[in-house]
């Protein structure tokens, strides 16, 4: 069965591993959830991310970040959905939690956080925001 949101998905994944205290996740791997991946580890939500390949499609390995006040990551929230996408030009792309956090573009020169997207000047997709 195919699945009709893999962004959704790998979200889920690492919500789920945080809160089940767990020091690191796997998820199927695509060349977006790999790019959100690498994202999240410059943003310094995450300590590293691997990749594993077999002969099928491979998997990401994502280490979380933990500290004594409990996970970098504070929440995940998934903007565009298959159902609602969510477009916004250069001008109007989000400020999470007044830029502690990062919203996670897809544009036309391909996908990266909203801070670099307002440097280049693009708009896109809002794919998920972190905090």
């Amino acid at each position: 069965m195919s699945m009709s949101d893999p962004v959704a998905d790998f979200l889920t994944r690492i919500r789920n591993a945080i809160q089940a205290r767990k020091a690191s996740v796997e998820c199927p791997r695509s060349n977006l959830k790999k790019r959100i991946a690498e994202i999240l580890a410059e943003e310094g939500f995450v300590d590293g991310v691997s990749e594993k390949n077999d002969n099928v499609q491979g998997t990401i390995s994502l280490a979380l970040r933990w500290n004594a006040d409990g996970n970098a990551i504070r929440g995940l929230r998934r903007v565009s959905r298959p159902g609602q996408r969510k477009y916004v030009g250069a001008k109007a792309l989000p400020k999470v939690r007044n830029g502690l956090g990062i919203a996670i573009v897809s544009t036309s020169k391909g996908v990266m956080t909203d801070r670099q997207a307002r440097k280049e000047g693009v708009g896109g997709e809002v794919l998920c925001e972190v905090w």
